[in-house]
């Protein structure tokens, strides 16, 4: 059996307990070394066979997995964050299920979610914002011309911008032509719930000149939105005396 375990999004405990005990029971763990959190290794056991697919192809991650499944081993890929979020892990399933080896998944806690609570947001504010869109400017990965910053930009809605450090001002630019205001508040996180994290509030037009002065070109994650600011919001109805729930009757 192959586990695909999410890692969490950095801090080694924040990974779900249903992870670490994957972990500890792993014949074979196969970890995203460029961006998993080696303190997680550490959950592993002593005869562990452990591998970095940060230098192996999709045949040789496969090909491990397979030689443990014929030795009747169990194997866990590792994979940083959330795995169905840009975790490339379709690709690895498909050949799996070509081949008759099972699996199955093992959520985990997304950047997105690590710098929300790093910065204490919400990010879906009664009247401000009611939508998180989860997206990434396109790199050597092609974006479909459907998902344009612009065309989510026009929503005004909060937004996780993943894998896009590197061309802040171009998103900066394409967030304003799309519909958001200069001043839009944003965040720059970078590694987010990592000990070495550092996160910076600014605005949409100081987004790359935020991240130059601190130095910060790769693996930060982009927010835009107002409910960075959590001004101007309404109470939720939820909890609003006057509203009945199936647990709770309205006070008059």
């Amino acid at each position: 059996m192959v586990y695909f375990v999410g890692a969490g999004s950095g801090a080694a405990d924040l990974i779900t307990v249903r992870g670490m005990r994957l972990l500890e029971k792993a014949d074979v763990i196969i970890y995203a070394g460029s961006l998993v959190n080696p303190e997680l290794l550490s959950y592993a056991g002593a005869d562990c066979e452990i591998y970095n697919s940060a230098k192996m192809t999709l045949e040789e991650v496969i090909a491990v997995m397979e030689e443990a499944e014929q030795k009747g081993r169990m194997t866990v890929r590792l994979h940083t964050g959330e795995p169905s979020i840009y975790g490339a892990v379709r690709e690895q399933m498909d050949i799996l299920d070509e081949k008759g080896i099972a699996y199955e998944s093992c959520p985990g806690v997304s950047a997105c979610f690590g710098a929300a609570s790093s910065l204490n947001l919400e990010y879906t504010l009664p009247e401000v914002s009611q939508s998180l869109i989860i997206t990434r400017m396109e790199g050597r990965t092609k974006v479909p011309k459907k998902e344009s910053i612009e065309s989510f930009a026009a929503h005004r809605a909060s937004m996780a911008i993943y894998l896009s450090t590197g061309m802040l001002e171009e998103l900066g630019r394409r967030l304003i032509q799309g519909g958001y205001e200069p001043n839009t508040p944003a965040a720059l996180v970078y590694k987010a719930t990592w000990p070495e994290e550092e996160a910076y509030i600014c605005t949409v037009e100081t987004l790359a000149s935020v991240a130059k002065e601190h130095g910060i070109t790769k693996t930060a994650l982009v927010l835009v939105g107002d409910v960075i600011a959590h001004q101007h919001y309404d109470r939720s109805r939820l909890y609003a005396p006057d509203f009945s729930t199936e647990y709770r009757k309205a006070k008059e």
